[in-house]
């Protein structure tokens, strides 16, 4: 017989939202439950966002040492042990694992369930011994790599995000089958410690983001040796021998191939629901998710649903965002409604790739009379001072200077993006930027000068100039 548990909020899942859930639930003093029949941490750290950066940094360290020269300084080619570069990426890890441990969770005063729960009516979920019946259920369970019906490619052995953080020896010649950030990062990194690096592409490579934008950090991934293909469909994967698999593609120009050592499948995610029941409990899903309105209630009214399960923007600063707009509307009664456009994204190839709100032919599609101010790395001293002079800041406002969306592509733009991010959530326009102090020398003050050149058609309109000199009688 199981034992029975009746907390205010059961969350499932030990992701980052789940795990925000919980903490901010029991910080308050609220019974919570968590559910978690995988490793706590969730994706994010145990196969995404933590050790992929873990290999990119690797990546990074080795070609600064290959292009020291610049600087003043002997470059050398690094010696790859690729070997040590997984025990660099495990060690980081396990360094913020200890921060989402059943441990720690446990001493906060959530009852942590090692298990995997599934709904048995619209109230009551079942994990290992015990029956839960909690007054609000958060489905926070997230996503798993998604890998498409190849012919050939279940004959032959695959890597997704889940398992080439796994690898303790360079692959000799990595295909990665998609063009989205994720095959992007791995290709690039891989590139770094010496790798052949081949992608595939079905359509754009970075698709999602502004093209123009897109197009510089394609340029230099590809001037560092790896093949893009794009527009290129994968129509079989022959294993002609142990060391190497072949995959065959169909592109207008005609068809190709490419033999290589190793594939990684990177052709996006799907929700992980399989294992919930979600029909016993009432709530509907669709191929991409768990349907949710904008305070993310699903429909069953006593059930939320957070972060990747629900299948859109799949980021974990996206799950901590819908972690706590649950938490306002569970605790407080007071409706957190989900706003997409405030949402930022990054992509941390070098030079990274970093969007918030509208880019620039999505605010065309939308208002007749946008303007488009930019500023260059090149003219900026500090990117002058390192060398990382490729790139630009392109901001998009309205005709009255209200900001709409930013992109950035170069150095650091994963940090840049954060300012606007912070006006496009308060709603501020070009002269709110433009009237900040920046310290110098820092790139952040691209934004402040996007901003200020906005303003640059005013010092050539004749009546802001015959006004000027109209103030000019009066001393």
């Amino acid at each position: 017989m199981p034992e029975l548990l009746k907390p205010d909020i059961c969350v499932i899942g030990g992701g980052s939202g789940g795990l925000t859930v919980a903490a901010a639930a029991a910080a308050f003093g609220v019974p919570v439950v968590l559910v978690e029949g995988g490793k706590m941490g969730g994706d994010c750290l145990n196969y995404g966002c933590v050790p992929s950066k873990a290999l990119i940094a690797a990546g990074k360290t080795a070609e600064t040492m290959r292009h020291a020269g610049a600087f003043g300084i002997r470059p050398v080619d690094p010696d790859v042990n690729f070997g040590k570069v997984h025990e660099h990426v495990r060690s980081v890890i396990e360094a913020i694992a200890p921060n989402d441990s059943v441990e720690r969770f446990t001493a906060m005063g959530v009852h942590v369930i090692q298990d995997y729960g599934r709904f048995t009516d619209r109230r009551t979920l079942v994990a290992g011994d015990y029956e839960i019946r909690a007054r609000r259920f958060v489905v926070a369970t997230g996503s798993s790599p998604f890998v498409p019906p190849i012919p050939g490619l279940d004959e032959v052995p695959y890597l997704t995000n889940e398992t080439i953080f796994d690898q303790t020896r360079k692959p000799g010649h990595l295909i990665v089958i998609g063009g989205g950030p994720i095959g992007m990062e791995m290709a690039q990194a891989h590139r770094r410690l010496g790798s052949e690096v081949t992608v595939i592409e079905g359509m754009k490579a970075l698709g999602k983001d502004d093209p123009e934008l897109a197009a510089i950090v394609l340029d230099r991934i590809r001037a560092e040796g790896v093949a893009i293909h794009e527009g290129a469909r994968v129509v079989e994967i022959v294993n002609k021998s142990r060391s190497t698999v072949t995959v065959r593609f169909e592109t207008e120009a005609g068809p190709g191939e490419v033999v290589g050592t190793h594939i990684l499948v990177a052709t996006g995610r799907k929700p992980n629901v399989e294992r919930l029941d979600l029909d016993k409990a009432g709530i509907k899903s669709e191929k991409a998710g768990i349907k949710v309105d904008r305070t993310l209630r699903t429909t069953n009214r006593r059930i939320f649903a957070i972060g990747d399960v629900t299948g859109g923007l799949q980021f974990t600063h996206v799950a901590g965002y819908h972690a706590g707009l649950v938490v306002q509307t569970i605790l407080f009664r007071l409706a957190g409604k989900e706003n997409r456009e405030i949402i930022p994204w990054a992509t941390y190839t070098d030079p990274e790739l970093a969007h918030v709100g509208l880019t620039e032919d999505e605010a065309r599609k939308r208002k007749r009379n946008i303007k488009v101010p930019r500023w260059t790395y090149a003219e900026n001293d500090r990117a002058q001072a390192e060398r990382k002079t490729t790139g630009h800041v392109k901001m998009v406002t309205d005709r009255k200077g209200r900001i709409l969306g930013a992109t950035i592509a170069g150095a650091g733009a994963g940090e840049m993006i954060n300012l606007f991010a912070l006006a496009l959530a308060n709603g501020m326009k070009a002269a709110d930027l433009r009237s900040y102090i920046s310290p110098y020398p820092t790139m952040t003050e691209m934004a402040k000068r996007a901003a200020t050149s906005y303003y640059v058609p005013a010092t050539r309109n004749p009546w802001v100039r015959r006004l000027i000199r109209f103030m000019r009688i009066f001393g």
